[in-house]
């Protein structure tokens, strides 16, 4: 690996100070057992919260593991040493609750009244309608 000159080093260091001026980064966080959500407090000032079950490695954790939560060092994460889970704050605060499989599945599993009411009226008709065939 060739060595780095002071011009690259200070680059980077001014790219690393201005993204964490610019960037989400956490101060605090908590778990909340009574709305069962992460509570987190941005170095901004800001916070937001999030349903700790939609975080990936999260679905299945007790309460007394999800207020294990600590702040990962520069607050660019949060971290579940037990359950090995990391989570990212840019990516948390995006709505982000893991990978893009994850996400996937987390989005069909959304059950609402409608959807309810669509599956129901659509098993009674004998299913989903077949696709009809294009030109």
């Amino acid at each position: 690996m060739a060595d780095l000159t002071d011009a690259e080093i200070d680059a980077a260091m001014a790219l690393g100070e201005k993204l964490a001026r610019t960037e989400p980064r956490a101060k605090s966080a908590r778990y909340d057992a009574s709305s069962g959500r992460i509570e987190v407090e941005l170095t901004s000032g800001s916070a937001f919260a999030f349903p700790a079950r939609l975080g990936q490695g999260l679905e299945a954790a007790t309460d007394d593991e999800l207020a294990q939560v600590t702040v990962r060092p520069g607050g660019y994460g949060l971290q579940w040493e037990a359950l090995d889970v990391d989570l990212s704050i840019p990516g948390l605060a995006a709505g982000i609750f893991g990978t893009k499989a994850h996400m996937a599945r987390i989005a069909g599993q959304a059950r609402s009244p409608a959807k309810s009411a669509a599956a129901r009226a659509n098993g009674a008709k004998g299913g989903r309608p077949r696709k009809s065939g294009t030109a």
